[in-house]
């Protein structure tokens, strides 16, 4: 038994004290509510329905209609319903969103985009577009079709307990014998044996009643409830400024690869000649030639640590070569052992290119600096419209991305253009790094 508060009849049923709160009664008012509804629901849903409905009287007529007029009836019917059914259906699933809290206490939204505008038009085409107005069509449609039958089964179990206990009150003795349910009284000790059964079945009518209305308001709230519309829509919208924030991050890198590699760069290889002419004019024995000479040395590092800054912030043979150079770029430079496959034909997108790249140099990093590896193959090869990059290693495997290797980062650069990353390192190893990216002409930038 439950025995928090319930804030459904469907939870309400588990909890112990229930035939001692209002939900028997709420559950019943519900009911009763769907009924009236249901009244005045079905005449104008019908007169929507009428094109069809004389279409099909015409057709079981022993004058039928021809092919022509049947499939202009058809399509008059179905237009009628397009443009009619929301009309019915919007201030109906209005009333029942305030309905609702009779049997449930949760709260509960329509997800409709809110309108600043008062042009009719717009209006109109928002609401017929949103798939909100559908969901709450197809609520209407339910329970017009389902509505009767909920309203019977109601009706039945109300009804059933009520005949049994009222029968010692309408039998009278030489009158004739009264129906109650499903047997005949005519004596007052058989309506008495009637109303002690109508006593045992009024808690099972009440636990039936809000079953019905329970059910009844879970698919409600399944089709009229919008809540995660706006969070969807956030979503959407966090997704897209991600993506803006990688491209204007990319652009960023970009601008300073090529202040390096024109200005910076530059100037230091003119310095490092300078110092290099200066050094062959003075005496080795001077100290003079010592500072020269270390200066030198030292421009001549830093040009080279220049270089790699450079070729790590965007490389130059992938933009150039394209991917698989590359990739063959990153095997030499490393210093385990790499074997390179990419059975690459054509050129993928630009970030495509990139996420691998970068994928594939940083698990190159790692293999370097926490494996122990003896030898690395990488493989890329393009199925269908992915791009299957995979990067294995016979090192100690154990690589968890909770330990900082990099690996969440990687992650998350991957996701940006819809990717997917796996990996598989146990310890002892061996490792796999595999990442899978889509390679479409509609591939979001990153």
């Amino acid at each position: 038994m439950i025995t928090r508060t319930p804030r459904t009849a469907l939870e309400a049923v588990a909890h112990r004290r229930f035939l001692l709160g209002a939900w028997p009664w709420r559950s019943l008012g519900h009911l009763l509510g769907t009924a009236l509804i249901l009244l005045a629901m079905v005449p104008p849903v019908s007169l929507l329905c009428l094109p069809w409905a004389a279409e099909v009287s015409r057709l079981l007529s022993p004058f039928p209609l021809t092919f022509g007029t049947a499939v202009v009836w058809t399509a008059v019917g179905g237009v009628s319903l397009a443009l009619g059914l929301p009309l019915l259906a919007v201030p109906l699933a209005r009333l029942e969103r305030r309905r609702l809290r009779l049997v449930d206490r949760r709260p509960v939204e329509d997800g409709r985009q809110r309108l600043s505008t008062s042009d009719l038009r717009t209006r109109f085409r928002v609401r017929y577009t949103e798939s909100a107005t559908w969901r709450e069509v197809g609520y209407l449609l339910l329970l017009v079709v389902l509505g009767p039958l909920l309203c019977l089964v109601a009706g039945l179990v109300v009804l059933t307990p009520t005949m049994l206990l009222s029968s010692p009150f309408l039998v009278r003795a030489g009158e004739p014998p009264i129906a109650a349910v499903f047997t005949t009284v005519t004596t007052r000790g058989q309506a008495l044996g009637c109303a002690t059964l109508g006593l045992l079945l009024v808690p099972v009518s009440a636990y039936l009643l809000a079953l019905l209305a329970g059910a009844h308001a879970a698919v409600a709230r399944v089709l009229l409830h919008g809540g995660q519309e706006p969070l969807r829509a956030e979503l959407v919208e966090v997704t897209r400024s991600r993506a803006r924030l990688v491209d204007a991050f990319e652009a960023e890198r970009r601008r300073i690869e090529r202040d390096l590699h024109d200005g910076a760069q530059e100037r230091l290889v003119s310095l490092t000649l300078r110092l290099g002419m200066a050094r062959l004019d003075l005496p080795r024995d001077t100290p003079a030639y010592q500072n020269v000479s270390a200066a030198h040395d030292q421009a001549k590092q830093l040009m080279a640590e220049l270089r790699e800054l450079v070729r790590g912030i965007h490389p130059r043979v992938l933009t150039d070569r394209g991917l698989p150079a590359a990739l063959g770029e990153l095997a030499d430079r490393c210093p385990v052992p790499v074997s390179v496959r990419a059975d690459l034909p054509e050129r993928m997108p630009a970030p495509v290119e990139a996420t691998a790249y970068f994928v594939v140099s940083e698990a190159l990093a790692n293999v370097a600096k926490h494996s122990g590896a003896d030898s690395v193959s990488i493989t890329a090869r393009r199925e269908g419209g992915l791009l299957t990059v995979e990067v294995h290693d016979d090192g100690t495997g154990g690589a968890d991305p909770d330990r900082g290797t990099g690996l969440t980062g990687l992650a998350d650069r991957v996701a940006v253009i819809d990717g997917r990353m796996f990996l598989s390192s146990p310890a002892g190893g061996p490792t796999l790094l595999r990442v899978e990216l889509p390679c479409d002409q509609n591939v979001r930038s990153a």
